[in-house]
């Protein structure tokens, strides 16, 4: 259990990470272009017969087509296809370290100059008639489309990593160029923070005298009213807490946080932030410009009442510096070590004396003249630890020290005085807590027990906390009897000796991506990478109940009779849920690849399920969600799926890809491809979740990489649309939002990428879910005004603006 014990690896590992990354991602868009190019190949081997034939009846044309570019269908030119197949090419060769051909004056290939004959050659309607070929529905009629009706969004299409995504404007928009983009009516108040961050992190758990427990998640400070069941939250924060620590006052708090990048990938300075705990006022901030990467331990004095603050960032030397609280200024400053430090604590009798722990060490400071000097502890006879996880001092003025060796080390007024070594843990002994009238507790990792030590250190009692809630982490003394324990699976119990422990806060552990809304209820499920699936009660704030899989879940969907669910894994197995019985009732395997993303159709008829193979499967649904029977196969994406909806009719899908395709299939009939997109132009969809569609261009920023977004949910009023961004924001936009730099409301709090948020069933309130910061932020919808502004938001991007 080591925080951090090397600086550099991380940071190693980080950019090896990114460039992994960045080849993969130019590893599946060469491949996006060559399916592209084969496909329009094979739209090229169908227009040469069609050429001859018009040549034949009628000669030479002299009329170009007006086609629209870009596009992925039938309709598309000649010249665009080959330049993509050129595209493609060039970059195989240069992949394969190959040279190309000489180019020309204009940038084309010699070889293909008679691109542009054969472009002037083919006439509309030779396009028309295979287009009428190619779109017969199952009936036998077809539809004539006129070239000039079917023009995407006038000027450039939408780029995203140089590839272009072409839309295609509805009907019943006359003007797009003079839509008018509103923010929304809409905003977004933080109701509920879901979890406690345990797994990583020492001393966070604090216990005020208005009854209301301090600990940190993301980038929220929670104050958890441990009887009343109301939160208030500080919001200050720009990236993850790290560290917080009680002023002897028992009001002012100060907390920590790490450095993290902006979303140019530029590193942001950390600072520590003193505020008020009743009004959340910020009263100081501290080291601004000063840290490095991050504050990793923080402790005010008690002697002088709180006068100074000591701090210790992540850095390589561990700085540890003192600051005058009410100045805001540095009092001084000293490299610490090299090694990962835990905790810093001030000797609440003597504020010139400081001690700090960590990784093979215990050092004893003095401050003097505005310097800091240290003593290393001698271990002298007693075996040296691995790590000094914590310490207390005593009321008598010894500091006693818990350890990787399961040890509590009595240590007396000098450095190098161990007085006493007692057995206390099968482990590590991770927390220590000092009682008013002098007894101990301490607190296992590996024996998960927590042991209550008279002032000679004679143990007296002790309890066993339950294995699904992982080791104890710290422990907050209520009234001398009740205690607080933070526990390393990010959860917080309360309890005491005699009647045992109950969880009053409880979270995931591991990154999370499965998000789901009960249809009908106040309920809500999420799944991630520690294998658990949870409901949660979004009214009473709480954990219904929880059950552990044998993979981890990645997706999720709830059947419109709200009865089960259906969770994806990441093995391609997908498993349905009764919701009262808790019980697996259907477990089904499509292909071998993780799946994505599970979507009941309207009717609950039918259920699609996305998977990194590039398929979707679809699946007859019968016996209230009970049974199920493939149906058919979606297969024509040439990357993974990552999102989908179904249409109202529950009769055709929208389904976006990894290589950023937007395609639409006729699940009616057959799970067929609809090749000619412009047809699905006025479809409306039951839910909107995709995130590359014409309703929701408008969320993008200019230069998006495609990665920037991770979800998005329309709300049922089809008033908004919510948005999960990759640089820990959540974003509210009017719905439809179909032109660029739309304007939007932003919300900060999660302290990682943020993969996914669903709105409720009623729309009362968004859930928004961290990945790697374990974090589920619940957000009250409020809306401004009346009906009216509503309304109004509604029609406003289907409005064109008035001529000056």
């Amino acid at each position: 259990d080591v925080s951090g014990s090397s600086a550099e690896y991380p940071d190693r590992v980080s950019m090896m990470e990114g460039r992994l990354q960045a080849q993969e991602d130019e590893i599946m868009l060469l491949k996006s272009s060559l399916a592209d190019a084969l496909r329009r190949l094979r739209l090229h081997d169908q227009l040469i017969p069609l050429l001859k034939q018009q040549i034949i009846a009628g000669g030479w044309p002299t009329i170009r087509p007006q086609l629209p570019v870009q596009s992925l269908s039938l309709e598309d030119a000649l010249p665009e296809g080959m330049s993509l197949m050129e595209e493609a090419r060039a970059k195989f060769h240069h992949i394969q370290g190959l040279e190309l051909e000489e180019k020309d004056e204009e940038g084309e290939e010699k070889d293909l100059s008679w691109a542009s004959s054969v472009e002037e050659a083919i006439h509309p309607t030779a396009i028309r008639n295979l287009q009428r070929d190619d779109h017969q529905d199952p009936n036998g009629s077809t539809e004539s489309l006129s070239s000039a009706s079917q023009t995407p969004i006038s000027g450039s299409p939408m780029f995203i990593r140089g590839r272009p995504i072409t839309m295609y404007v509805p009907s019943n928009i006359q003007n797009y160029e003079d839509l008018r983009m509103e923010p929304p009516v809409e905003t977004l108040e933080l109701d509920w923070v879901y979890g406690y961050r345990g797994r990583d992190c020492r001393a966070n758990l604090y216990l005020l005298s208005s009854g209301e427990a301090v600990y940190f998640i993301a980038c929220v400070v929670v104050l958890y009213h441990i009887n009343n069941r109301t939160q208030r939250h500080y919001r200050k924060h720009t990236d993850c807490v790290r560290c917080l620590t009680i002023h002897p006052d028992k009001v002012r708090m100060a907390s920590g946080q790490t450095a993290g990048v902006d979303k140019d990938g530029k590193p942001l300075q950390p600072y520590v932030h003193i505020w008020d705990s009743s009004t959340l006022i910020t009263l100081q901030q501290i080291g601004l410009g000063t840290f490095e990467r991050g504050v990793g331990s923080v402790a005010f004095s008690f002697a002088d009442a709180g006068a100074f603050l000591c701090v210790i960032d992540d850095s390589n030397e561990h700085m540890l510096s003192v600051w005058d609280c009410a100045k805001g200024t540095k009092h001084t400053e000293v490299k610490s070590t090299n090694e990962a430090v835990f905790t810093v604590e001030f000797n609440p009798s003597d504020s010139t004396n400081i001690i700090t722990c960590g990784k093979s060490h215990i050092y004893f400071w003095t401050l003097s003249a505005g310097s800091l000097t240290k003593k290393q502890g001698i271990f002298g006879k007693y075996k040296k630890p691995k790590f000094i996880q914590c310490f207390v001092f005593s009321l008598t003025g010894d500091v006693l020290t818990g350890d990787s060796e399961g040890n509590i080390l009595t240590w007396g007024k000098s450095p190098g005085d161990i007085m006493r070594q007692t057995r206390a843990h099968d482990g590590s002994v991770f927390t220590l807590c000092m009682l008013q009238g002098g007894a101990l507790l301490s607190g296992g990792g590996k024996d998960r027990k927590i042991i209550r030590w008279s002032a000679d250190l004679a143990p007296e009692r002790e309890c066993e906390i339950p294995e699904k809630f992982g080791a104890v982490r710290c422990i907050t003394d209520v009234n001398g009897e009740e205690v607080l324990v933070g526990t390393t699976r990010n959860a917080i119990l309360r309890g005491t000796f005699s009647d045992g422990f109950v969880a009053i806060v409880q979270g995931h552990v591991d990154e999370m991506w499965g998000l789901a809304t009960h249809p009908s209820q106040d309920v809500f499920l999420t799944c991630g990478h520690d294998r658990q699936v949870c409901v949660w009660n979004t009214a009473e704030h709480k954990l219904d109940w929880c059950t552990t899989l044998e993979e981890y879940g990645l997706c999720a969907d709830f059947c419109p009779n709200g009865a089960v669910v259906s969770v994806g894994l990441s093995t391609g197995r997908w498993l349905v849920l009764d919701l009262q019985t808790k019980e697996v009732i259907s477990d089904y395997t499509d292909g071998n690849e993780q799946l994505s993303v599970m979507r009941y159709s309207p009717d609950g008829s039918f259920l699609a399920v996305g998977s990194h193979d590039n398929f979707i499967y679809v699946y007859n649904v019968t016996e209230c969600g009970r049974r199920y029977s493939r149906y058919g196969k979606c297969n024509g994406h040439s990357s993974f799926i990552t999102h989908l909806d179904w249409s109202k009719d529950g009769k055709y899908i929208m389904s976006n890809s990894g290589d950023y395709e937007i395609l639409y299939w006729d699940v009616a009939g057959g799970c067929k491809l609809l090749r000619n997109r412009y047809e699905s132009k006025d479809r409306e969809w039951a839910s909107y979740t995709c995130v590359l569609g014409f309703h929701v261009m408008g969320v993008w920023l200019e230069g998006s990489d495609g990665t920037d977004i991770n979800a998005l949910c329309r709300s049922h009023s089809e008033r908004v649309v919510a948005v999960a961004d990759d640089f820990c924001k959540v974003h509210l936009f009017q719905y439809p939002c179909p032109k660029p730099k739309a304007p939007n409301h932003s919300y900060e709090g999660h302290g990682s990428h943020v993969t996914n948020v669903r709105f409720t069933h009623c729309d009362s309130h968004l859930l928004s879910m961290g990945g790697k910061d374990t974090c589920i932020l619940q957000w009250e919808v409020k809306r401004a005004g009346t009906s009216d502004g509503g309304d109004r938001l509604h029609s406003a991007s289907f409005t064109s603006s008035p001529e000056p």
